[in-house]
């Protein structure tokens, strides 16, 4: 949870600059960001009573962790809070981005069965290191924003 948050921050500050209602963007990107692990019961989001009986019908990193249902509720977001849409496109996306990098991996294009996956291993030394490296890019962004 920490890296995607982290991951999310990034992207919120870079981001943040062509923003127009960051009232809505802030927390929007920072919440879909944390989103697509609604399907595990073990995530943050996904310990929530609210997220329980979709994980009665969706498998961790099944439909819920797909393009597919990112760009569906993007689109379904454009039609009827279109201020939201493009926050939350970015914050999932940048989660399934990053999930496409672990040993489990992802099906991003679901139901194609095409699996994409990379050699980190959820909770090792190569995601701690990714973590402070977000962190850094955040302090970066942030100093661009507030400070110059």
């Amino acid at each position: 949870m920490r890296t995607h948050l982290a991951l999310g921050i990034a992207a919120m500050l870079f981001f943040l600059p062509h923003a127009e209602h960051i009232f809505v963007f802030i927390p929007v990107i920072l919440i879909a960001t944390l989103l697509p692990d609604i399907d595990s019961g073990f995530s943050y989001m996904g310990k929530k009573p609210l997220f329980r009986p979709i994980q009665w019908f969706s498998k961790h990193r099944g439909f819920i962790h797909s393009f597919t249902f990112c760009t569906l509720v993007a689109v379904v977001l454009s039609l009827y809070f279109p201020i939201a849409a493009l926050p939350f496109f970015l914050g999932y996306s940048f989660h399934l981005l990053i999930d496409s990098f672990t040993i489990e991996g992802i099906q991003p294009f679901w139901p194609l069965k095409g699996k994409v996956h990379g050699g980190i291993k959820t909770g090792g030394r190569i995601e701690d290191g990714l973590f402070l490296f977000l962190c850094f890019l955040s302090l970066i962004f942030f100093a661009l924003i507030f400070i110059a």
